[in-house]
């Protein structure tokens, strides 16, 4: 059981991201994520073998009955806000202790001005820390830490999640399309469809041998879809019947979550869907960027605006508003040269927080080998 502590919610996506790749790198692993309080949005889906819950009160009895139900081997504790009496009773458990991402607004807290004591006693608990700012490291060192047991890290940022696929789908379908241009529209809502067609249409203007890939999501039915396309004279083939495109067919139509990640793969550039519309549970634009497609999305992102917000300060992302601003979006980022711009900055952006990750996970598996004796 490895607990990740998140203290800060703006951190939370990080945090979710670093416990898939605990995963990945350990089968069988279980995960609890803490947060201080209930989050702001509670749509995040969340992996089988992770639980998130809030983390219980400081008073001992509290404590002890949040440890023995959960009996963590290993706790990566983010942030600041330590709880002085569930860091000391982890401790003495056994439990290894990594604190992460700390920030000097962690420790300036009314507790630590006037217990200045305490945080001496807790950071000597942690086998190591890591802080993201110099301010950070200042701060740590006056309060007792040596400066050669902190670490100065990036701050811990969500990486995306590099989506598998099928390797025989990839080469089969890049060799049915090579020459053409594709762009794809990842779960697209009903309220979006008329959008994104009417952008297709617009951009086959420029570029007559485009070809759209349509994932329909949310309360659009692929049945719909299919009846909304054929209506409007495209030429659709749907994949999941599992047929490959040809010369002629202008809309491929996919359902399947599975192949998400092939065609962030094939196409230089992708529209997320749910962005248009409000209150939809929208799609991670971190995910396309890990995969080298460029991204255009609507205004509404709800709970992936700090991603959508990190990869449009880079370059690797662009706002769109209807279908007209989509439609010469598209036109232009099909062109090979412009969509590498962009794959360059989103996989800059991917790549910002990948070192703390690989560091904190070394950590992680080091300790639980050493646990379980493989050490």
């Amino acid at each position: 059981m490895l607990w990740i502590h998140c203290a800060e919610e703006d951190a939370y996506l990080a945090v979710l991201d670093l416990a898939q790749r605990q995963i990945a790198s350990r089968p069988g692993l279980h995960i609890l994520i803490t947060t201080v309080g209930p989050l702001r949005n509670q749509d995040h889906e969340l992996p089988g073998a992770v639980t998130q819950c809030e983390i219980c009160d400081d008073h001992p009895a509290s404590v002890a009955a949040f440890l023995d139900h959960w009996a963590p081997d290993c706790c990566v504790w983010t942030w600041g806000g330590l709880r002085p009496n569930l860091i000391l009773a982890t401790a003495q458990r056994g439990c290894a202790l990594f604190l992460v991402n700390a920030d000097t607004a962690g420790f300036d807290g009314r507790r630590d001005r006037w217990l200045p004591d305490v945080a001496r006693n807790l950071l000597p608990l942690f086998a190591a820390v890591m802080v993201r700012t110099p301010a950070a490291a200042r701060r740590l060192m006056q309060l007792g830490l040596a400066k050669d047991d902190i670490a100065v890290t990036s701050a811990l940022q969500a990486g995306g999640q590099a989506l598998e696929c099928n390797e025989s789908d990839l080469s089969d379908l890049a060799s049915a399309c090579v020459g053409r241009a594709i762009w794809f529209a990842n779960g697209v809502q009903k309220e979006e469809l008329q959008t994104v067609l009417a952008a297709h249409r617009q951009a086959l203007r420029l570029s007559h041998r485009l070809l759209l890939v349509l994932r329909p999501a949310g309360n659009l039915s692929p049945q719909d879809a299919m009846d909304e396309i054929s209506k409007q004279g495209f030429r659709l083939l749907n994949w999941d019947d599992g047929n490959f495109p040809d010369e002629t067919t202008q809309i491929l139509l996919s359902e399947e979550t599975r192949d998400i990640g092939l065609f962030y793969r094939v196409a230089p550039v992708s529209f997320l869907g749910g962005s248009l519309v409000a209150g939809r549970e929208g799609v991670d634009p971190l995910e396309a960027a890990a995969l080298g497609s460029a991204v255009l999305y609507g205004p509404r992102v709800g709970r992936h605006l700090q991603s959508y917000s990190r990869l449009a300060s880079a370059g690797a992302a662009r706002i769109i508003n209807d279908s007209a601003a989509l439609g010469m979006a598209v036109s232009r980022l099909v062109a090979p040269d412009q969509a590498a711009i962009m794959a360059h900055a989103g996989w800059d952006v991917i790549s910002e927080g990948a070192a703390l990750t690989d560091r904190i996970t070394d950590l992680v598996q080091d300790t639980l080998d050493t646990q379980l004796g493989f050490r």
